[in-house]
């Protein structure tokens, strides 16, 4: 059950916006091999200016078209792992015209006793969901 936050600068429909996050979606489903229903996205557009993303020294420059993407997730998964879901989703954005350049990823990881679905419980704890596998 990945929580995709996604900050992106103001200016693209909500066509294109829906586009984005599906998929970004599409490649966890693919990659992670998650249910459907795990669609947890938080969308957010700024006003220019308010994202700054610079190359950290890797020689190219993003646009303004930048996505910066922030997946919350269990922990467990390879290396492999990670660096596959990067690039599908990096292919995916491209399709949409993003450049790879443009698509930054922050991963973090959690555990099971992290999460709460509602009503102030821990359902992965409690047992009233069941911890998805890896």
């Amino acid at each position: 059950m990945p929580l995709v936050r996604i900050d992106v600068n103001q200016g693209r429909s909500s066509e294109e916006l829906q586009r984005l996050s599906r998929g970004i979606h599409d490649a966890i489903l693919a990659e992670y091999a998650i249910p459907e229903r795990d669609y947890f996205h938080v969308l957010t557009e700024h006003p220019q200016g308010q994202i700054v993303a610079q190359d950290a020294g890797l020689g190219f420059d993003r646009t303004t078209d930048v996505v910066m993407i922030q997946i919350f997730t269990q922990g467990g998964r390879s290396r492999a792992a990670k660096q596959s879901l990067f690039a599908a989703i990096a292919d995916r954005l491209a399709g949409l015209d993003i450049a790879g350049e443009d698509v930054f990823i922050g991963y973090v990881e959690n555990s099971a006793d992290d999460w709460s679905f509602g009503f102030g419980r821990a359902q992965y704890v409690t047992g009233e969901l069941a911890v998805p596998r890896k």
